[in-house]
């Protein structure tokens, strides 16, 4: 009976595991792309596209680097993945490494903070279904839920990204 009781716990703990891993999930890349005008974000495997997004959507003032807090303005320039967050108040979350010496050395020389806690991430947890209109954060990268799910298994902490104008 007690065999029967844990083929059971472990035949549950599985089932739960599959359906928290996104069954779809590109080869681990090695290099993001993201380009504003574009609006898209390309995951590179030895200078090789793997996956394409297309349709994401920027701070409020969607052009040009950010350059202060509050400017709600998506960077640009070469940063890296440094860390993620599974509990995320915008499904999951990837951070960006913004600011880097260049970015508060700028906002330092006018007296101002540059801001920081830049993510790619998902759709507020508050929103049902589907995806918030227009450009809506405040400089961060939004994708769908289900692409998120995608690069939070692509992408590993360290990975360079690049965002383009």
């Amino acid at each position: 009976m007690k065999l029967a009781h844990l083929g059971v716990g472990l035949l549950a703990a599985a089932l739960l595991a599959a359906c928290s891993t996104p069954q779809t999930s590109p080869e681990n890349a090695d290099f993001v792309l993201v380009d504003k005008s574009d609006r898209t974000l390309t995951l590179l495997r030895d200078g090789k596209a793997i996956r394409t997004y297309t349709g994401l959507q920027f701070g409020a003032a969607p052009n040009g680097h950010k350059q202060f807090e509050g400017d709600e303005r998506t960077p640009e320039g070469r940063y890296t993945i440094d860390t993620r967050n599974p509990l995320s108040a915008y499904h999951l979350s990837l951070r960006i490494s913004y600011p880097n010496a260049a970015d508060r050395a700028f906002a330092a020389s006018r007296g101002r903070s540059p801001g920081g806690d830049i993510f790619i991430h998902g759709q507020p947890n508050a929103l049902p279904v589907g995806r918030m209109p227009g450009d809506w954060t405040d400089g961060c990268i939004a994708v769908s839920n289900s692409e998120i799910e995608e690069l939070w298994s692509a992408v590993a902490d360290g990975t360079p990204i690049e965002i383009r104008p």
